[in-house]
């Protein structure tokens, strides 16, 4: 018996006692051919595990949650394709459960089973037909990846579970083109704050949406003549550092500032960007800010 720390997809089929009611073969038959048709090749693509099927549900694991929300999503997709051959009411409906966490593996089978198991089960049960779900575990490690939106689904107390649960509806982004590129956007705003060095606060916030639209990024600095992103702080230079997403990831980097710029702990070399998650501590000068996400 081993552990390991996996990212959980699990699906189950809106619907599913009343479809075999009305036409039960050709219910298993649209089923079995979602499985060979969709979730295998989207799971295969993502580099996860089809760890196996019950009736109308469906379990799989993943190294990382950014390729377990892709394969989800992916699955989705190619699930709409799917339906389009198919009358209304054949239609098959997934709902789709992520979650992150720790699992017991059956040396014999190589079976998954533990509390991430159940949770993903749980959480699957919150999304809606056709829609994905996921906990705040896997939301916080996805949800700078530009190509996903996520909405807040609030706390939910689930069946045999003691604590509550945050949960997150998870969707590919809508499409924004700034300038002549065209890219997905989740639809969050990024908040900074935090003290300065005699405990003042400070903070700014922008949309991702907006800093996306920015191709040169967002100046971070004292100078509200020269930035978009205002920190009237002393120790903060005129021109101190630039916000800017690449490819996927939010970046900062030092603007060649006088009192320097630094990611948890971390000095900045100037014109090196480094790149920024929920949580990443950003220090301008005597100024520690904490990025949120709202």
């Amino acid at each position: 018996m081993q552990r390991r720390l996996a990212a959980i997809v699990h699906a189950d089929l809106a619907g599913f006692t009343r479809m075999m009611e009305g036409a039960e073969t050709r219910t298993f038959r649209h089923l079995k051919s979602a499985q060979i048709e969709v979730w295998r090749p989207a799971i295969d693509a993502g580099r996860g595990r089809l760890v196996g099927t019950a009736g109308d549900a469906m379990l799989a694991e993943f190294g990382s949650a950014v390729s377990a929300v892709a394969a989800a999503i992916d699955i989705q997709e190619r699930m709409a394709q799917f339906n389009e051959l198919l009358s209304e009411e054949q239609r098959m409906l997934f709902r789709v459960g992520v979650h992150l966490g720790e699992v017991i593996i059956d040396d014999e089978d190589q079976n998954i089973f533990g509390d991430g198991v159940n949770l993903a089960a749980r959480i699957q049960t919150l999304a809606e037909p056709g829609g994905i779900a996921v906990s705040r575990a896997v939301r916080d490690l996805v949800e700078l990846r530009t190509e996903y939106a996520f909405h807040d689904g609030g706390e939910h107390q689930l069946k045999n579970v003691s604590r509550s649960v945050q949960v997150f509806h998870v969707r590919r982004a809508k499409l924004v083109s700034p300038g002549t590129t065209t890219r997905m956007v989740p639809q969050i705003t990024l908040r900074f704050e935090g003290p300065d060095s005699a405990g003042r606060k400070h903070a700014f916030e922008v949309s991702m949406e907006k800093l996306v639209g920015q191709s040169q990024g967002m100046c971070i600095g004292r100078a509200a003549d020269q930035c978009e992103l205002v920190v009237p702080h002393p120790t903060v230079s005129r021109r101190h550092a630039r916000l800017s997403v690449a490819g996927e990831a939010l970046q900062v980097e030092d603007l060649g500032s006088t009192n320097g710029t630094a990611v948890n702990g971390t000095v900045l070399k100037a014109g090196a960007p480094t790149a920024l998650q929920a949580g990443s501590k950003l220090r301008l000068g005597d100024v520690e800010l904490v990025l949120h996400h709202t």
